[in-house]
């Protein structure tokens, strides 16, 4: 799947620059999908064994860092008698005096600490504050953790925009798209060519060209196989990573929001504001303290100031007038429903400036359904906006059990080893596509299938590509970049066009 799958010894699949004598519609066809497969998988393969590598790891983030923090998120005896939550911030916002507060996690069980993560010094879409672990029943500071630092982080980054930020990540989203069409042309490959269908060959003549003609196709086997029987996971695998990405993401987050979820219902949570000056995406960055993908683009509510406005609160504090933040939980508890730990956590947004409001989420790790977001007015505690699964769109929970299976966390273990499976399929894919490619490469060249000669079925193919390029809209720039560097530029300079073919 990520380099050519058909280098082989036979006269059909042979890489070459000379055009094949026959026109037959079936080989041509072959070619044009076997080129546009090489050259893919030479694109993408190292960027496709680096998500692979960085995602098998990320798939055991939780209970690594249960071992790795254990000394700071649980306690040696369980709490019967916690102190008022508005104390512990209190604490924690005194190892970072003037630190803005960005969220609570109150503690899933009674042995658990509370997390009070303060704003870093970094912002985007990985960006991690200080986490500030809490004794809750003697509002003591345990221990704190720098997010940004952390071992998972550094993974969760490499995945997602491998260091680079922006740049990186359409690097990631564009990688992410060929391997979709690295999956479907190899399939194509294997139904069409000789790893499927044996054709008899005359032995050579050689013992040790014998010897390496077998271990190559055994190595084609392997990895024709491989890419067929966990292509459909590994395509969807891909697919509910996507949504996480710049531009596809994005886009697709626009269309469920302007054609799929539905509003709150206006009667029990009347907006304050019309023209609200956020989304609830943008309350924070921090990876473990987000609203959920599908309630990203929802419009946050302002909170009725009461004439509070013209007060400011010291950096990092609640405004004049506000309620203490135990009591904007217990309003938040009451409005997003039952939370039985250790599969459902709870987490507070602190209010943004006078007009801000509480944001209390309820987070399912198990079943993304239980899930809900509601905005507290930060002055009155009541609910201005509550959303969740009955709000979503058709395309929205789909996006949502998607994420859940991708993190391998929806169905346990089973789940996990699902997922596991997947990305160590395509590090076998890539190695062995990568090994056939260097065992059979040509001196002097790169060993790519030749052009085909047949311009109807060059155009028949190059046809698919464009729509798939439509839907994947990043992976369509850089085929439209293949097309170009080959027309202008490898046709054109004799010793290009011989390395390449």
């Amino acid at each position: 799947m990520t380099t050519t799958t058909e280098t082989t010894d036979s006269p059909s699949t042979e890489p070459s620059t000379q055009a094949p004598p026959a026109r037959d519609t079936g080989s041509q066809r072959y070619r044009a999908v076997w080129r546009w497969h090489f050259y893919a998988g030479l694109l993408v393969a190292p960027i496709v064994l680096i998500l692979a590598i960085t995602g098998s790891i990320y798939l055991f983030k939780d209970p690594f860092e249960a071992w790795r923090y254990s000394d700071v998120q649980t306690l040696s005896a369980p709490v019967t008698s916690p102190r008022p939550l508005s104390e512990q911030i209190a604490a924690a916002q005194a190892t970072r005096p003037g630190v803005l507060v960005k969220s609570v996690i109150p503690p899933s069980a009674p042995d658990r600490t509370t997390r009070v993560i303060l704003e870093g010094a970094e912002s985007g879409p990985y960006a991690e504050g200080i986490s500030v672990y809490v004794n809750p029943g003697t509002a003591k500071v345990i221990g704190e953790i720098d997010d940004s630092a952390t071992f998972m982080r550094v993974v969760r980054t490499i995945h997602g925009e491998l260091l680079a930020g922006t740049v990186g990540d359409r690097i990631v989203e564009t990688a992410a798209c060929w391997a979709l069409i690295l999956t479907a042309t190899g399939v194509y490959l294997w139904w069409r060519g000789p790893a499927r269908k044996r054709t008899p060959r005359p032995a050579p003549r050689s013992g040790t060209a014998r010897t390496g003609r077998v271990a190559r196709s055994r190595l084609r086997r392997v990895h024709a196989l491989t890419g067929v029987f966990s292509g459909a996971i590994v395509v969807f695998l891909i697919m509910t990573g996507l949504p996480w990405s710049g531009v596809w993401g994005d886009n697709l987050q626009k269309v469920q929001t302007a054609t799929g979820s539905t509003s709150p219902d206006s009667a029990a949570f009347a907006r304050e504001s019309t023209v609200p000056a956020k989304l609830s995406g943008e309350l924070s960055d921090n990876p473990d303290a987000k609203v959920p993908w599908a309630a990203e683009r929802l419009p946050v509510p302002e909170s009725n100031d009461g004439g509070h406005a013209g007060h400011h609160a010291a950096s990092g504090g609640l405004q004049p007038g506000a309620l203490p933040v135990e009591q904007a939980v217990a309003a938040g508890r009451a409005a997003v429903g039952p939370c039985a730990p250790p599969d459902c956590t709870i987490k507070i947004m602190l209010p943004d400036g006078p007009k801000g409001v509480y944001t209390v989420v309820k987070e399912s790790r198990v079943d993304p359904a239980a899930g809900r977001t509601v905005h507290i007015d930060q002055y009155s505690g009541r609910a201005l906006v509550s959303f969740g699964w009955e709000e979503y769109g058709l395309m929205a929970k789909a996006v949502e059990q998607g994420i859940a299976l991708h993190e391998g966390r929806r169905y346990g273990v089973v789940n996990l080893i699902v997922m596991l499976a997947a990305c160590l399929s395509l590090i076998a894919l890539v190695i062995t596509g990568a090994w056939m490619w260097w065992k059979r490469r040509p001196t002097g060249r790169v060993g790519a299938p030749a052009r085909p000669t047949d311009r109807r079925t060059t155009l028949g193919v190059i046809a698919i590509m464009a729509v798939l390029g439509l839907l994947f809209p990043l992976a369509g720039i850089t085929m439209l970049a293949f097309l170009l560097l080959d027309l202008l530029v490898l046709r054109r300079i004799p010793a290009l066009r011989r390395a390449f073919g």
